[in-house]
């Protein structure tokens, strides 16, 4: 996900398309923003036989033959230069005569702001060039776009490559069965050999850290088993309140932790373990504090046996902004509001109560 193109990855990269080539496997493909045509993969002059490197001047295309005929036409265009931010869709035919026309582009279709504006285009930009089935890259997570008049999909990446939200979960290839010269399913198959996950522990109700410690090793064997078991690199968040705040602040206890974690699993790598905890409330001590807690605390009493009450004070109070959770409020029981004014009424206490980090 750079510019650096060590040997080694060249090489590995290069025996790899050798043998899908020695297999009878057609590899065409693009460059994108990371490796683009004008800086050349200096190791490698010569690809191996059955794969094609579509040119960067324009768009061009690669009969896909089976038993004779042209069954599939992959159509493509590369980046010359990294900072490509001309829309390459609009470059794509309108009319092909192709049995079955894919269409490889390195582009921010939608313009995602999570991902930079690399050759942005939009759905409609794919829609108007005749192209059944766009294998689209520069998304890292699988994800579709369009099914159908065309087919738009992200396969994403097939190896995560660090603990940062866009690596995190699942990565691999789509497959995609076409009969008829039509897509019947597109299939997401995993292939990454170690996934990157991120976990969040609330230690409210955790006593010690031993307690603590079996609830992230439950929590990291539950994802190993939803990962296939495959090898993990897991971070931790803990969060919430609870007397195993205190514990949590001592000195490296949030390392020891980590390396005690460590130890007990031969799958789980543990990255990091980040403590957002906070100290217990003790909201009786509160109420009898006599201050805007103490009356926060006593109007929320008086709210939790007044449904009637409750619904006035979200239609007198609630912004425009909050509607999802008035409906939620008239749309569950009465028992249901009052957990979730709980949870309103710990999160304000948390705001309002002093900690030892302030």
């Amino acid at each position: 996900d750079g510019p650096e193109r060590g040997l080694r990855g060249q090489l590995r990269f290069h025996a790899g398309l050798q043998r899908l080539s020695d297999a009878g496997v057609c590899v065409v493909m693009v460059h994108g923003n990371h490796d683009p045509l004008a800086d050349g993969w200096s190791a490698i002059r010569e690809w191996p036989a059955n794969v094609t490197v579509l040119p960067s001047e324009r768009v061009d295309s690669v009969p896909i033959h089976a038993d004779g005929r042209e069954v599939a036409r992959v159509y493509g265009i590369s980046y010359a230069r990294r900072e490509t931010t001309e829309n390459l869709a609009r470059y794509f035919p309108a009319r092909t005569d192709a049995p079955f026309a894919i269409g490889v582009l390195h582009a921010n279709v939608g313009a995602n702001s999570e991902h930079a504006p690399y050759s942005p285009c939009e759905l409609s930009d794919l829609r108007a060039a005749d192209i059944d089935y766009w294998a689209l890259g520069h998304i890292h997570r699988y994800q579709h776009l369009a099914e159908g008049s065309p087919w738009a999909v992200y396969a994403g990446v097939l190896q995560g490559r660090s603990p940062k939200p866009s690596e995190q979960g699942a990565k691999g290839a789509a497959v995609v069965d076409v009969a008829d010269n039509a897509v019947q399913r597109v299939t997401f198959v995993p292939l990454d050999v170690v996934r990157f996950a991120e976990l969040t522990v609330d230690v409210g109700g955790v006593r010690d850290v031993p307690e603590l410690q079996t609830h992230l090793q439950s929590a990291a064997d539950s994802a190993v088993a939803e990962a296939g078991e495959r090898q993990l690199v897991l971070r931790a968040r803990l969060s919430g309140r609870g007397p195993v705040h205190a514990a949590l602040r001592g000195e490296n206890a949030v390392d020891d932790l980590r390396a005690a974690l460590q130890e007990a699993r031969d799958r789980v790598w543990w990255d990091r373990i980040v403590d957002a905890t906070a100290p217990p409330i003790d909201t009786d001590a509160i109420r009898q504090r006599g201050d805007f807690a103490a009356e926060l605390l006593h109007r929320a009493d008086g709210l939790v046996n007044d449904a009637d009450g409750l619904a006035a004070f979200l239609d007198r109070h609630c912004r425009p902004v909050d509607r999802r959770l008035r409906e939620f409020f008239e749309g569950e029981g009465p028992d249901d509001s009052s957990d979730v004014l709980d949870a309103a009424v710990m999160e304000a206490l948390d705001r309002l109560e002093p900690t030892d980090d302030s």
